[in-house]
């Protein structure tokens, strides 16, 4: 075991920040029950800290499972891989093709850990794809009491379903077991869109390919429109990305033009209409993701998607009217609907709309007012994401929420895991 000398950590926006008593790092599993059952609580584990919410956050100790990491063990004919749960998806994309699988989605940030991206229900994009806790077939933690527990799909499939979506709360994920696919390519292609006939067509449009998600653009009336289907043609290159100028361009329009909203609509829409259309096909690892430097705060919904596109007319309107600060733009995916009990998907399918914010920047007031529309609409947040919902508003929102937390307690009963973030969070 090793104890680190920080006794400050920050989350990757820098908005969420601790000051614990330890650090630690165990470098194996004995090492990790010892600590589990005498290092000073609460006992929050880290892994990129690329979630906006306190869920690592801790007076006590934060747990480094870096140790827990890399390709355990595959099985070609079940296209499955055993892995270590503190490996970074951008080394797990690389790991899979490798043996010849891949993730059948991926959202489009690798810096996460597996770990982290399976506590906070992170996913892609896809109106058939489910996010990545779809795809576990076997998970092991270790507990509050320092215990070893193995859940095994088709044998304890209440457990994976009610510990899929973790939260770092049901105990130390070690390893996990992922069905995937055989590894494939993808055509992406971007192209930009009115936003009047994105909201108009927003099921016809969310469904005619494998993958699809909008960005909407502030003050443009346009919004880009990216897809991406299966292909057998050969790869072609990648575009260099401009995301980044992109948006930088954008905030520059916002500071010299944030009280002139027809002139700011007529040069950003003016430039957007000339996009030219982006096409090419690559291996999927290298397709998914896109490098984003600008840091920022994020919040997102997960609403019911017959709901979609109501709550984006409001959120347009909301944005634009009140906030000439806003830059950035709105993504909107679709995700599938699952059995886990803690999954912002459960049972229902999903349109997701995120709203960001510049780093440094105060984000609440835009924020709030975004959540009170997410909020009309039934939506759910993602964990990982910025809200300001408790135990009480989860118990309504999720069917197996109860039930949830009593598996929650069976493997923590003396709350060895519980900061006072996820008191409030789960405990009504």
């Amino acid at each position: 075991m090793t104890t680190t000398a920080l006794s400050h950590w920050q989350n990757w926006s820098g908005y969420v920040s601790a000051n614990p008593q330890k650090m630690l790092r165990p470098a194996d599993q004995p090492a990790l029950q010892e600590l589990i059952r005498e290092a000073p609580a609460p006992l929050r584990f880290v892994g990129s800290g690329h979630s906006f919410t306190p869920l690592v956050a801790s007076s006590g100790s934060i747990i480094d499972l870096s140790a827990f990491a890399g390709l355990v063990d595959h099985n070609a004919d079940e296209m499955t891989a055993t892995i270590g749960a503190a490996t970074r998806l951008s080394d797990l994309m690389k790991l899979l093709q490798g043996i010849g699988q891949g993730l059948p989605n991926m959202g489009d940030i690798d810096k996460q850990t597996i770990a982290g991206a399976l506590g906070t229900a992170t996913h892609g994009t896809g109106i058939t794809l489910g996010a990545y806790h779809t795809q576990l077939q076997a998970m092991t933690f270790v507990d509050g009491r320092g215990e070893v527990r193995e859940f095994i799909q088709g044998r304890d499939d209440d457990m994976i379903h009610a510990t899929g979506v973790t939260l770092g709360a049901f105990g130390a994920l070690t390893r996990i077991t992922m069905k995937n696919v055989p590894g494939y390519r993808l055509r992406r292609q971007r192209r930009p869109i009115p936003v009047a006939e994105m909201l108009d067509n927003l099921e016809a449009l969310m469904s005619a390919h494998r993958t699809t998600e909008f960005f909407v653009i502030p003050y443009s009336d346009h919004a880009l429109y990216v897809s991406s289907d299966l292909s057998d043609q050969p790869p072609s290159a990648r575009p260099e990305e401009e995301d980044e100028d992109g948006l930088d361009t954008l905030k520059a329009l916002r500071n010299w033009l944030s009280w002139f909203p027809w002139l700011r609509r007529k040069l950003i829409g003016s430039a957007l209409a000339k996009v030219p259309l982006e096409d090419y096909v690559q291996d999927w690892l290298n397709v998914y993701v896109t490098d984003r430097r600008t840091r920022f705060n994020e919040m997102e919904y997960h609403l019911p998607f017959e709901a979609g596109a109501s709550a984006l007319r409001e959120l347009i309107k909301m944005a634009e009217t009140q906030f000439p600060n806003v830059y950035f733009p709105l993504e909107v995916r679709a995700v599938a609907a699952d059995d886990f009990w803690l999954s912002p998907f459960y049972q229902r399918p999903t349109c997701s709309i995120a709203v960001h914010h510049l780093a440094g920047e105060n984000p609440q007031p835009y924020f709030h007012a975004a959540e009170a529309i997410f909020r009309r609409y039934d939506g759910r947040p993602h964990w990982g994401k910025m809200h300001n919902l408790n135990a009480s508003d989860f118990a309504r929102l999720y069917p197996r929420w109860q039930d949830a937390m009593e598996v929650r307690r069976s493997m923590d009963p003396a709350g060895r895991f519980l900061s006072p973030y996820l008191q409030q969070l789960l405990s009504a």
